[in-house]
């Protein structure tokens, strides 16, 4: 079948690679003319994993009316600050049906919704929506090395089709009900990437990444518990997985991010040299609004959007962590 993807990224290309491999045609949405021009002609991305030549399958395009026209399905990959333009968009071009995965991950700056309840919003019934999340770095999937990743949908038969769209031999998928936790967990393992790459720039060891990872996942758990979600969700793929290879991965651009954070480059300054958007850096404001209306401590989240977005000094900020009042190991579920 046509598949239609919505972002040239370095996951949406990788996407559209696995869909392409898998026998199926692509309409790839991106927003440069070069990169459609490239794709098109050279099967190469020229900004993101540009030393993989594309399967022939994949063929962009500046429009998303041509890159869903005969589609049966769409994946959006957009950074998730774009995510309520794409629905609009896709709303004039698709009917009611229509199925979409979103792998775009984070909250809404303004509202504090999810990209599901925004896609609900913006093209209705629910339940042709789902989410996918997973430890899937691109540049490790596009190059067929194995990964596993969860589907989530409110419709079991919605998580199937996108299961067995993009199951192959190296690229294992699984499915969920928890829509919520899934989204969730995409979100906030970028807020601990940062703080664990800033922990390494400042010279702590690889114990403190341990804490930083293991009292995330806690933090991560109280707020999918209080948001409706199933706090098992974070010993999934979408959890646990995803939060083990984010912050530890070379690959990693929010672990790096806070790595550079440590010594003393801007986000700006870093989004800049990489062409990469820091969806950590989002979260970490966004997720407030989540926070403060579900009554959740989120001590780490906290700290980095205090470093990202308002100044604090990292050194500060790590001592603020670590004469934080003791408590019990789990709490607040």
């Amino acid at each position: 079948m046509k598949v239609a993807v919505i972002g040239a990224g370095s996951w949406g290309t990788a996407l559209a690679n696995v869909l392409g491999e898998n026998g199926h045609n692509v309409g790839l949405w991106a927003r440069r003319s070069s990169v459609v021009q490239s794709i098109n002609a050279d099967h190469v991305n020229p900004r993101y994993l540009s030393d993989v030549l594309l399967s022939e399958n994949v063929v962009a395009t500046l429009s998303h009316q041509d890159a869903v026209l005969r589609a049966r399905a769409a994946l959006v990959v957009t950074p998730s600050s774009m995510v309520r333009g794409v629905a609009r968009a896709l709303a004039d071009c698709v009917d009611q049906s229509f199925p979409v995965l979103i792998c775009s991950k984070g909250v809404e700056a303004e509202t504090g919704l999810l990209s599901t309840q925004v896609f609900t919003q913006e093209m209705g019934n629910p339940e042709r929506f789902a989410v996918l999340s997973g430890p899937n770095h691109a540049e490790e999937i596009i190059k067929g090395i194995p990964a596993g990743t969860v589907i989530a949908s409110e419709c079991p038969d919605t998580s199937q089709l996108f299961q067995e769209l993009l199951a192959c031999s190296t690229l294992r998928t699984y499915v969920s009900q928890d829509v919520k936790g899934v989204q969730l967990c995409g979100a906030y393992k970028n807020i601990i990437a940062i703080a664990v790459g800033a922990a390494y720039g400042l010279g702590f060891g690889d114990n403190t990444a341990s804490l930083l990872l293991t009292r995330g996942l806690a933090e991560m758990s109280r707020l999918i518990a209080a948001a409706g979600g199933d706090p098992l969700t974070c010993l999934g793929l979408a959890g646990t997985g995803d939060m083990v290879a984010t912050c530890m991965s070379r690959h990693s651009r929010n672990r790096t991010f806070g790595e550079k954070l440590a010594a003393g480059m801007t986000l700006d300054e870093y989004k800049d040299q990489t062409h990469m958007v820091v969806e950590g850096a989002l979260a970490c404001k966004t997720i407030q609004t989540l926070a403060e209306r579900h009554h959740v401590e989120l001590p780490i989240a906290n700290i980095v959007r205090g470093i990202v977005w308002e100044g604090q000094k990292m050194e500060d900020a790590a001592e603020l962590l670590l004469n934080r009042e003791l408590k019990q190991e789990f709490y607040g579920l």
